[in-house]
């Protein structure tokens, strides 16, 4: 896996702004890929988080939490219940039990927009992009959240709209150059291969400036190649923009290279939690999920 260690020159199209400090941090330092890092305290806390659609149970009794800077992996068999947490943690599903505190703040019945004002975006594991629009149009929508401008002045274009616009283009820009998607930027995302277009689904994610990033199977249906560029991105994101991140993902190989912790799930049960060596040794796990030698 040493060519997702790789960084290639980024292109210089608009100059980047220099990334924010970083925030105070409370624990050893870890290495993910090589990479040191300093994980923080605890910022999402999922307790006891139950949900049922009528008389089928998604999720029974979950608990788990997520800190300050890590790589987070969900992982499970189909079915265990692992896009339902995200679309929990994403605003999309209220549990019927359980509690959820984000950054020490308990959540309620939070609408998705909400979520997203509250600094979490995500991809989605079906791309869900505008296919008739270009790459940049579609990264301008992750900017959705953070323009104030009414109706008219947009339509207008003139004064504050014209000028917010401009800032967040630069924003945009500044995405564009890191996920080395310049060439593509004026392309119609349909016309792009699935690899870009994953790409384009994690810029738009990023357009957002979240604190926190939701990846539901970023590398499915990826080549070995397009899975060593992902990888790399999201480490990037991870380490230089500092941005928590939450990541499904069925490729093993992937999790236990770049995850710090890992939650399995199973039947929508929570079956193991801990490092990735710590649940690779899970017995409970073994015979689930990565199948047992018996």
């Amino acid at each position: 896996m040493s060519a997702i260690m790789k960084r290639h020159a980024t292109a210089e199209i608009l100059p980047a702004e220099p990334a924010p400090p970083a925030p105070a941090l409370h624990k050893p330092e870890q290495q993910v890929m090589g990479r040191e890092r300093n994980i923080g305290e605890v910022v999402l806390d999922l307790q006891n988080i139950s949900l049922s659609f009528g008389g089928v149970k998604a999720l029974t009794d979950i608990s788990f939490n997520v800190k300050e800077h890590e790589i987070r992996a969900i992982i499970g068999p189909n079915g265990a219940g692992k896009s339902s947490m995200i679309n929990v943690i994403n605003g999309v599903y209220h549990p019927q039990k359980g509690s959820i505190v984000f950054h020490g703040v308990p959540r309620h019945s939070m609408h998705p927009s909400k979520v997203a004002r509250q600094g979490i975006a995500r991809t989605f594991q079906n791309i869900a992009l505008f296919k008739g629009m270009t790459v940049l149009d579609n990264i301008m929508t992750g900017r959705n959240t953070k323009m104030h401008s009414g109706l008219l002045a947009n339509a207008v274009w003139w004064g504050r709209a014209r000028n917010e616009e401009m800032q967040h283009r630069r924003k945009v820009e500044e995405v564009i150059d890191f996920l080395e998607i310049q060439h593509i930027r004026k392309t119609p995302v349909g016309r792009l291969p699935y690899g870009l277009q994953k790409r384009v689904e994690l810029a738009r994610a990023l357009a957002a400036e979240p604190s926190m990033l939701l990846l539901d199977e970023p590398m499915a249906g990826m080549n070995v190649e397009e899975k060593q560029d992902m990888c790399r991105f999201i480490l990037d994101v991870n380490y230089q923009f500092g941005s928590t991140i939450v990541l499904i993902e069925h490729d093993m190989g992937v999790v236990m290279d770049i995850s710090d912790r890992v939650v399995v799930l199973d039947y929508g049960k929570k079956i193991g939690d801990g490092t990735p060596e710590e649940v690779m040794n899970n017995p409970e796990v073994i015979k689930a999920y990565l199948g047992s030698s018996h």
